[in-house]
């Protein structure tokens, strides 16, 4: 293995281990407990993910692993900005969790419905997953790639609506609620939810204005999230 992969394959590690670090604290320190095993079976769940998800683009994508490390020049401007908003919204889906679950039993959500949750997990992590398998312009904030030779993709998921990867992130988003047993948490990711369609309609219209090929694109597959609604 070269040097240059060695110290790569360093920082995923620590960038996954860093990932499911940050939402064991976001789960269970307003729990106030550790004994929570619905806290416990949900970073399980994320963590059999993430480690899935690496090997997968590991495979098919790597390069896009990479970019997703770090920041690439250009972001817009508007996306710093959905950034710093975006990031609590989608925290407080954990953080109101914690304190609704256990902490405090404000609601009481039926067992019946962490099922429910694994329903809309697994399809939607799978089709995230895809998703940037597919595109290897999957980066972390919008920009036009042009250090990358930014270029349309229309294959698999992108085949069917143009921003497949928020529709598979909804399914983490919404299940997490059905996940942690909260009702309460339905209403940051509710919200989170609004913040990315907001960011699906900015990207659109960036990537419509400044990248060469799609307009046509779009013009061929009309939907951006929802076959026939939008």
């Amino acid at each position: 293995m070269s040097a240059q992969r060695r110290v790569g394959a360093v920082q995923l590690l620590f960038a996954v281990v860093a990932g499911i670090a940050t939402i064991g604290v976001a789960v269970f320190w307003p729990a106030g407990t550790l004994h929570w095993p619905a806290g416990w079976a949900y970073l399980g769940l994320m963590s059999a993910y993430f480690c899935i998800n690496v090997v997968y683009l590991d495979r098919v994508n790597p390069e896009l692993i990479v970019h997703r490390m770090h920041f690439g020049s250009g972001t817009k401007r508007w996306d710093i900005v959905w950034s710093i908003i975006f990031t609590p919204l989608f925290t407080a889906v954990y953080i109101v969790a914690g304190l609704d679950a256990v902490r405090y039993e404000w609601s009481v959500m039926p067992s019946w419905l962490w099922p429910l949750g694994l329903v809309l997990f697994v399809p939607g992590a799978w089709l995230f997953s895809w998703s940037m398998g597919v595109n290897p312009f999957f980066e972390k904030t919008v920009r036009i790639q042009t250090d990358r030779g930014h270029r349309v993709i229309d294959t698999g998921p992108y085949a069917h609506v143009r921003h497949p990867g928020y529709v598979g992130f909804f399914g983490w988003t919404l299940a997490t609620p059905l996940l942690l047993g909260s009702w309460c948490s339905l209403g940051p990711a509710i919200l989170a939810s609004i913040a990315m369609i907001v960011r699906t309609a900015l990207e659109d219209r960036t990537l419509r204005e400044e990248l060469e090929g799609y307009e046509a694109y779009a013009q061929r597959v009309h939907y951006r999230l929802l076959p026939g609604v939008w």
